[in-house]
């Protein structure tokens, strides 16, 4: 694990790093305004693991009802592979416990591989898939589930 990454809340000032990474990471990338209309919402968390002064990755999750959806995860393409992903799943998963959540799910890209292992590594299981789920490139996403 990286011992430079922290994990905190994002603030407004973290909306243009976030969205760069959102852009270079997914094909259909959310807009600012999703990001920011995030920032204010009671059910999202919208949380940033930064080295130093920059945004190095983030992760969003929405909560309601004692339960809980990993909604989007992005490293930064340059810092991948220092354990930016699994300090933002735990922080992720220590916000959901503290909002007491009881249980979590996630789509990931069936050919990622390596989001999945992360995942599976925190104790996610697959418990189905949506086929066609994702557009660009079409694919089939694995429904991941976690009891917290």
């Amino acid at each position: 694990m990286s011992a430079a990454a922290q994990v905190r809340r994002a603030r407004r000032e973290d909306l243009p790093a976030i969205v760069e990474i959102e852009e270079a990471t997914f094909s259909e990338a959310w807009t600012p305004e999703t990001f920011a209309s995030g920032l204010q919402r009671d059910d999202m968390v919208v949380l940033v693991a930064t080295e130093g002064e920059v945004v190095a990755g983030y992760a969003v999750v929405v909560i309601g009802d004692g339960e809980a959806e990993l909604a989007n995860l992005a490293v930064s393409a340059a810092r991948r592979g220092r354990g930016i992903g699994e300090a933002l799943l735990g922080g992720t998963l220590e916000v959901l416990r503290d909002r007491g959540a009881s249980c979590a799910y996630l789509a990931v890209r069936a050919s990622n591989e390596r989001a999945a292992r992360l995942y599976r590594r925190h104790g996610f299981r697959e418990i189905g898939t949506h086929a066609g789920y994702y557009a660009r490139p079409r694919e089939d996403a694995l429904v991941l589930a976690l009891e917290l």
